[in-house]
């Protein structure tokens, strides 16, 4: 469920026009529904309900200080990788303690950080990692809590550039070494062992791959518990969304033919009997879930080109706002904002302005026939969307705005060519 509709062939973020925003904000415009971000964290709290879990929001999804103190005031925890996004939980108004901090390179100042702000665990990735937490921690005169994240070699069957979970991948520590390196762990003076973590990747349509990758920990996570007295067992993200929508008019249905999305009921029906009996704290760490569909790009129209047999739709917006389609050749559904309903589609590339070949956002797609000052939408974009985006080509980055009902604030305001050179000299 979303927030986006179309009424009388104009698409609406919540209560509002996205027409209405665009000239009120200017374009390329991200847009966020806050109704949408509420109910997806929500639907985590109800479908984990039967267990004593946390639900920590994945920042690198969404860092927007609008987007994280909407979440904080629902209580959520949240999942950083970086000194910067735990400063930007503290600035919106998170719980440090409710943190989460993950990431294959921390550096020493970050873990210094992180241990003085009281964040509620470390995801360890390697032994060195483990080794310099429980330095800094002693000469801080403290343990540091930590889980090691143990790579159980199981295939999410998703993108090879967002899988996390197999001996292929950079992260976590395998399987087999973890049970020797909680021993090893017990005995460093830094160390408080409370938990332990797994993730296997993002965007993951299907609820067997999470299923393979719990069933497989289980008697590990026993052992730990009895061994160490671990707390909790965090069970990572990846919880994918549907990019190709079937929105009817004044509908909110997003997902094609007969397949419905993975969704957290769906995933807690098959997880939540095997965790019961545990009688550790769950946690879990949605991101894309949560924002991915809360968030669409408004762009307008430049230019139409043809080309011989192609038609080129170039557009104010381009990869270093949303590199996902350059980067990944993902699918984001192109729609118009206003009134194109009833005529002919034509076979289309959507282009941005950027000296790339792969600055594009689709190619060959059925589209309406955009002309020069129109506006399209680019659906799907709350995450993985401005927080990838870039100033490359020298472009200045996108406003952001929330929508609530029929009220809109701006969470970002667009970047000025003063805000490129900020910290730049020649002298």
């Amino acid at each position: 469920m979303h927030y986006f509709r179309i009424i009388d062939e104009e698409l609406y973020a919540e209560d509002i026009r996205v027409s209405e925003l665009v000239e009120e904000f200017g374009s390329p415009l991200y847009i966020y529904s806050r109704r949408t971000v509420e109910e997806h964290w929500l639907k985590w709290e109800q479908a984990l309900a039967d267990l004593d879990h946390r639900v920590c929001f994945a920042v690198k999804a969404n860092s927007n200080l609008a987007v994280i103190n909407t979440l904080a005031g629902l209580g959520s925890g949240f999942d950083v990788v970086s000194a910067g996004e735990l400063f930007r939980v503290k600035k919106a108004g998170g719980d440090s303690s409710l943190c989460t901090f993950a990431g294959v390179g921390k550096t020493a100042e970050e873990i210094e950080q992180a241990i003085s702000d009281g964040i509620y665990s470390f995801n360890v990735e390697s032994v060195a990692e483990l080794e310099l937490i429980s330095s800094v921690a002693t000469g801080k005169g403290v343990r540091a809590p930590v889980s090691v994240r143990v790579n159980p070699n199981v295939d999410a069957e998703t993108h090879g550039k967002i899988t996390t979970g197999t001996y292929e991948n950079k992260f976590g520590i395998a399987f087999e070494e973890v049970a020797a390196l909680y021993e090893r762990a017990s005995r460093m003076p830094g160390i408080w062992l409370r938990g332990v973590q797994i993730h296997i990747g993002s965007q993951i349509t299907a609820v067997r791959p999470f299923e393979d990758a719990v069933r497989k920990m289980l008697p590990l996570v026993t052992e730990l518990k009895a061994r160490h007295g671990i707390e909790f067992f965090d069970i990572g993200g990846g919880v994918g969304i549907v990019y190709q929508s079937a929105m009817a008019s004044g509908t909110s249905e997003w997902w094609l033919g007969e397949d419905k999305p993975l969704t957290p009921a769906s995933y807690a029906g098959a997880l939540v009997p095997l965790l019961r009996g545990l009688g550790l704290k769950i946690i879990v760490e949605p991101g894309r879930f949560i924002v991915g569909n809360a968030g669409i790009l408004a762009a307008k129209v430049l230019y139409v080109k043809k080309t011989g047999k192609k038609r080129f739709v170039v557009v104010d917006a381009a990869m270093n706002d949303l590199i996902r389609p350059a980067f990944y050749d993902s699918y984001h559904e192109i729609m118009s904002v206003g009134k194109k309903a009833g005529q002919e589609l034509l076979p289309t590339d959507v282009v941005g302005p950027i000296c790339e070949s792969g600055d594009f956002f689709c190619k060959n797609r059925p589209l309406p026939p955009f002309e020069s000052g129109d506006c399209l939408a680019l659906m799907s974009a709350g995450a993985y969307g401005f927080t990838m985006s870039s100033n490359y080509n020298s472009r200045p980055r996108a406003a952001e705005v929330m929508v609530s009902g029929k009220t809109v604030k701006l969470v970002r305001r667009r970047e000025s060519f003063d805000d490129l050179i900020r910290g730049e000299s020649f002298d």
